[in-house]
């Protein structure tokens, strides 16, 4: 005999066991089950606030909820499918603690105002903790950088060697790309610091509640403004998944060169034994694999967003049983990035920079030929005249396996002769990098203002 339903007294017959299951939501919603019990203690003391309750009542579900919110914490609770999901679960539990009177919990509310509450909360509660282990990785980012301004490497175009730049330059790019990760959750956070408590199913509720009040005890900003839009918005979540998938393209990008500048063929960096793993059959492996399950992991987040905005895309107002399905995604997103930070970080933190074969990689190619064209350009000759005899210069040089500091100042002077020895200072490409002053640019200097100015933003 099915359980009868805490809704079911329009309905005669109780439901299929296949439906029941495929449509409960306790499977994953009750991830949320503490702030299920946080929203409903604010919602129970503002009815009794209100007197909507009797003081008796109030507490005694009060009361209640508190002995389950410390029964969750100490030991979880017992859930069960036949309750649908974490409310109806919650509820089910607070009426064999205290008896009939839980049923007055619900006064004035609705599912639909409920869930919206308990996923602001679980956002809410979530975006301090990625906000701060993108921190995390932004330290770890900064300390390396400090501690490689002077490092040289080849800096890349359609990856093919363009010019030289500090490893310090390279690895503060990245924490400008996480910086602007952090201002996007940061911004996340005023739309999910609004209340849909007290908009009850889609119209309010005819009860004098004080949804300022349950905002407050909360920690809302304050309550939406329009009770339809309170059920039925969930652009926060696609705000945060679209956020977490930027984060992730970050992420991805920045393990996409780890993995090649530890390759045989850059052998820029080697990474720590306790980030890298080994292979079953081949004994010298040691393979960048947390590297790689990070970029892998992208892919994971991007279906998160595109599933949540397919969801809503064609939704009318107000709640619809589709919007259940806005919630896996946003756990999903927060159980992978929220590790991957972490893991990105200790693999930062503990990495080895090779910056001899860094530097060596900048003084066998033409990666100063700019620098060969800037010079002439200072000589008189015009840029583009200039950059067509370096480019033919840096095609003989191919051809003789001969690089540009190595041509001969009597060469030189046969295409211009105001070159002087001085060219050859200018070819070095630690000078090369030194010389790059402009605002943001690779000089070390610059370098070490960036880093300045990102150890305020982190407060070291």
């Amino acid at each position: 005999m099915p359980i009868k339903k805490m809704w079911g007294g329009r309905f005669e017959e109780g439901g299929d066991k296949l439906v029941d299951e495929f449509g409960a939501s306790i499977s994953f919603d009750q991830q949320m089950a503490k702030e299920d019990i946080t929203g409903s203690l604010a919602h129970v003391k503002m009815l009794k606030a209100t007197e909507i309750l009797p003081a008796e009542d109030a507490d005694k579900i009060i009361a209640g909820l508190e002995e389950l919110l410390q029964e969750l914490d100490e030991n979880g609770l017992p859930f069960d499918v036949e309750n649908e999901d974490i409310h109806m679960n919650i509820e089910a539990l607070l009426t064999e603690k205290i008896g009939p009177v839980a049923g007055k919990l619900h006064t004035g509310r609705s599912r639909n105002d409920q869930v919206a509450t308990d996923f602001h909360l679980y956002v809410k509660e979530r975006l301090p903790m990625i906000i701060d282990a993108i921190k995390g990785l932004q330290e770890a980012l900064v300390k390396l950088a400090k501690d490689n301004v002077e490092t040289i490497m080849p800096g890349y175009t359609h990856m093919q060697h363009a010019q030289p730049i500090s490893y310090g330059h390279y690895l503060m790019a990245y924490f400008a790309m996480f910086q602007r990760d952090v201002e996007r959750f940061e911004f996340n956070k005023k739309h999910t610091d609004l209340s849909p408590l007290g908009a009850a199913a889609l119209a309010g509720t005819t009860f004098p509640i004080d949804r300022e009040m349950t905002a407050d005890l909360l920690g809302f900003d304050a309550p939406y403004a329009n009770s339809l839009d309170a059920v039925s918005d969930r652009d926060f979540a696609l705000e945060f998944l679209s956020n977490a998938s930027i984060l992730m393209v970050h992420l991805s990008r920045l393990c996409e060169e780890v993995i090649y500048w530890c390759s045989y063929e850059f052998g820029y960096i080697e990474l720590s034994d306790a980030y890298s793993t080994g292979s079953s059959i081949m004994p010298q492996k040691k393979n960048p694999d947390m590297a790689e399950l990070i970029r892998g992991k992208s892919g994971r987040i991007f279906g998160d967003l595109m599933g949540l905005l397919t969801t809503m895309k064609g939704l009318p107002l107000a709640y619809n049983k589709d919007m259940q399905e806005d919630k896996e995604g946003t756990f999903d997103a927060v159980k992978t990035i929220m590790p991957s930070l972490k893991v990105m970080s200790g693999m930062i933190n503990t990495l080895s920079v090779k910056k001899e074969t860094m530097a060596h990689a900048t003084t066998h190619d033409f990666s100063n030929a700019t620098e060969l064209a800037d010079y002439l350009a200072t000589k008189g000759v015009p840029f583009r005249e200039a950059h067509e005899i370096v480019g033919e210069l840096v095609l003989s040089g191919l051809k003789t396996g001969k690089n540009l500091a190595d041509i001969s100042l009597e060469e030189f002077q046969k295409i211009n002769p105001k070159i002087g020895p001085d060219v050859y200072e200018v070819l070095k490409p630690e000078v090369a990098v030194a010389r790059r002053k402009s605002l943001g640019g690779t000089g070390f200097d610059e370098v070490k203002k960036q880093i300045s100015q990102a150890e305020k933003l982190l407060n070291l």
